[in-house]
């Protein structure tokens, strides 16, 4: 059984992230959704949150598994037992980033290869930042993240929860409002 790691903040999962989870289920048997607890990010949610919200967007998906982890990836890889880091690449940028950190975690564990796959088109330009400073000011974000994210996106938002990991520089000034209304229903 082929196992792959897919290690990251998931602050929050986005619908990016599960395209590459159900494309990296075509070449891989097992997918472990591994969420780090330490990172240099502020996350808006705890490691607790995120792995719940995780767990709940990929329930449905056959070898799937959500875990938090916490140290260097390539320990977690190691004591997992898995074969291949799988990282996704949206542009030029993310590229430079991944080849290095690939590098050094081969450098680390020789024998644990890391697997690039390409983002979809239609979420290249999506990031859980990006999610966040749009949620954050109010803006609707259904279709860029599962639903159970975007509700607790709101929800976070509407209780006032700005953190400095939510890139604006407040809540919004006149209040959340939520999702537009929708001109069919006479808004």
């Amino acid at each position: 059984m082929k196992t792959a790691l897919y290690p990251g903040t998931f602050d929050p999962l986005t619908n990016g992230h599960l395209s590459l989870i159900r494309r990296g289920l075509e070449v891989f048997d097992r997918i472990i959704v591994a969420v780090a607890e330490t990172t240099p990010k502020n996350p808006l949610f705890t490691l607790q949150e995120r792995v719940a919200l995780a767990a709940e967007a990929t329930r449905h998906l056959k070898g799937v598994e959500v875990a938090p982890f916490t140290g260097l990836t390539v320990d977690y890889a190691l004591a997992a037992g898995v074969c291949a880091i799988l990282r996704g690449l949206r542009a030029v940028s993310d590229f430079e980033y991944e080849f290095q950190l690939a590098l050094m975690n081969r450098r680390l564990r020789p024998h644990i290869q890391t697997v690039f796959m390409m983002t979809d088109y239609q979420w290249l330009y999506i990031s859980s930042t990006i999610i966040k400073s749009a949620a954050s000011q109010g803006a609707d974000v259904k279709g860029l993240v599962p639903e159970n994210v975007r509700l607790a996106l709101e929800e976070k938002y509407q209780a006032g929860a700005v953190r400095p990991g939510t890139p604006c520089l407040g809540a919004p000034h006149d209040g959340f409002h939520g999702p537009a209304p929708d001109a069919a229903q006479g808004a």
